[in-house]
Order: C-alpha cells, then structure tokens, then sequence
C-alpha cells in the first residue's frame, strides 16, 4: 500500500472552525490542540466579522495598526494575519510532527474576488508572502474562476483550500483543479508536495430544505451528500490519473467536512461529525461541537469508521420527494458566497466604525 493512500490513514484530523484573539492570547487553542487533539485551523469572513467585532482585544490592536493611508481592508488583513500567524505558531510542532499533513491554518481571499482568476491568485501569493509560516493555507471559493486561481496557485507551490463545495460534481472539480497543478509541477521537475483540502459544506443541506420535506428525511440530506462526496473521493485516487501524481510523491487533496455545526433543534450538537467519521479525511468544528465532541470523546484520537451508509437510497429519497440534487448545489455555492460578501461587508463597516471611535483614533 502506498504511503499516500488514502486507507492509509486509520484516523479523521479535527481542525478548529473559529479563531479570536482571546482564543490565541489565553492559551485556549493551546490546550485545545494539546488535550483535545485539534489538528489545524480554519477562519471565513463570518468568523472575522464576529470576532473583531466582539472581542474588545481587537480594540487596541486597531489602534496600533491604524493609519490615515490605509483602507478599512488594509487594516483588516493587518489584525488577521496577525492571528493567523499566530495560529500557525501554535500548530507549527504538529505540522513538523506530521510531516505537513496536518497543523495547517487557513485564511480566506476577498469573497468579491471570486470572480476574477487573476486577482484572486495575487491575492492568494501576497497573503502567503505575508504570512510568512509554512503552515498557512490559502482558501479560495471554488467557483469557475476561483478554480482557476487555485489551480495556478497551486502550480506556484501555495498550499490552498477550495470552499463553498457542495456535491461531489464541485468536489470533482476542485479535485481536478489541484490535480492539473500538481501534473504541471511534476512536467517540469518540480517537487509535487503541494499540500490542498476540498471542503464540503455539510448542513446548509438541510437548513435548504428543512420544513417541505417528510419528516422522515429531515437532517439527513447533508449526511448523505457527505457520504456521496466521499465515495468520489476514494474514487478518484483510484484513478489512472491520480495514481501517477500520488506514485510521483504527490499527496491526496483531502476531503475536508466543513459546516459542521447542527442548526436544527432537537439533534445532537455532533450529530454530523459522528456521522461523518470517514478515514483520511478532515472535519471542521466550531467551538460549540467540538467542545460537545471532547467532553464524551475527551483525549481520545478521532478514529475514523469506514462505514459510509446507504447514502445513494437516501438521496433517491430525496429526489422522490421533489429535491433537484444539482440545481440546489448551485443554490447553496451562490447563497454561500453572497453570505461571505454580505460578513465581508459587515466586516469592513465594523472596522470603519472602530477606527473612527474615539477610544481608538485617539
């Protein structure tokens, strides 16, 4: 069996879904990392747009950063490469730990960029220059153009990954994308270990169709759609073309889990990350599910089941029932991507308004 098979892998990695400073400064991530087994990190606009305007640490370190030549977005990047480099800090002893397969944190590009190859690819190289860890990952949404900008990034040696994924015909796409960066990498002699996750958004599945389905399918479309995606996944390394990349040295582009975190009443908090326990794979959780993971699962390795469920008679269910599979992916990419803007919006109006408070312009 080859080092990069997938099978290989006998255990699921855990990263984080959320970052504030105070979760960087109090030694929290710390010890989430050392007790609970978090493995990496990832952050999107919302979780940006709630941070900074919640944490009060911010406040001063606006201050600092503040200057009459800068945008609201300058002053942003400033305050989240901040953290980000500070999270990597944290996970860079896991990252060397596992040879690079885990101890990543990620930070997003523009969402108004998502259009437009060449500036979502600038911003991707400026980021990581900046950046400046080896552990730091780039993620770019995965519309038409982004895919684009991630497959050139990826050529270029970035480390991405590919969100606002939600069916295994997007999966294949981001999946492709990588791997056509890799292939050029590999045709002109250079090193293919350039390291890039999929990430599969989970429950917005089920918020999409929650109240005009039978109630016998309600919660288990993202479930299902997950287990769909991953058989893709297996599928595709499988593949004549993936076996030449990955016999080459390149690694798999993991399947990642991401939106995790249940919004429906009435289901456990980790109802999707136990559903989803798929070997070689990662799940993103936010603070609330994972500390409702840890505290029954408390120093324990998430060790991954290879049972995937009959996710096929699930989704014929779902399309009996009215549900177009194809067209509410496309749905949800859009929605998912106009729910970026809007906390990228929400975001630079914060920091606008902050830096024009008295207590920090001062």
């Amino acid at each position: 069996m080859r080092s990069t098979d997938v099978r290989s892998h006998a255990s699921q990695s855990v990263w984080l879904d959320a970052i504030t400073r105070e979760l960087l400064t109090s030694g929290t991530l710390a010890r989430y990392v050392a007790g609970w087994n978090v493995t990496g990190l990832t952050s999107n606009p919302t979780i940006f747009d709630r941070a900074i305007e919640t944490d009060a640490a911010y406040d001063e370190a606006i201050r600092r950063v503040n200057r009459s030549d800068g945008s609201d977005e300058d002053v942003f990047f400033d305050l989240a490469i901040e953290d980000i480099s500070r999270a990597a800090d944290i996970l860079r002893p896991t990252w060397e730990r596992s040879s690079g397969v885990d101890g990543w944190v990620s930070i997003e590009v523009s969402p108004f960029l998502a259009h437009d190859t060449a500036a979502t690819l600038a911003a991707a190289v400026s980021l990581r220059a900046r950046i400046g860890r080896p552990n730091a990952m780039i993620k770019i949404p995965g519309t038409a153009q982004g895919l684009a900008a991630a497959e050139e990034a990826i050529f270029s040696g970035i480390p991405i990954n590919i969100t606002l994924l939600f069916s295994r015909e997007q999966y294949a796409e981001a999946a492709e994308a990588y791997r056509r960066g890799i292939e050029r990498r590999l045709t002109i002699g250079l090193d293919p270990r350039v390291d890039s996750v999929a990430s599969l958004f989970v429950s917005r599945w089920d918020t999409s169709v929650t109240g005009w389905i039978p109630a016998s399918l309600e919660n288990r479309l993202g479930i299902a759609m997950g287990q769909r995606v991953y058989r893709t996944y297996l599928d595709l390394l499988e593949s004549g073309q993936w076996r030449k990349i990955l016999d080459a040295g390149a690694r798999p582009q993991r399947l990642l889990f991401a939106s995790t975190g249940t919004k429906s009443k009435g289901i456990p908090a980790t109802q999707y990350v136990d559903a989803l326990r798929l070997p070689g794979t990662v799940v993103t959780m936010p603070e609330t599910t994972l500390r409702a993971f840890a505290e029954r699962d408390a120093a324990k390795p998430h060790s991954a089941s290879s049972a995937r469920g009959d996710c096929e008679g699930v989704l014929a269910r779902f399309r009996d029932a009215g549900v177009d599979l194809r067209g509410t992916a496309e749905r949800l990419r859009k929605e998912g991507l106009a729910a970026f803007q809007k906390s990228w919006a929400d975001l630079m109006a914060v920091i606008a308004a902050k830096r024009r408070s008295p207590s920090v312009s001062r």
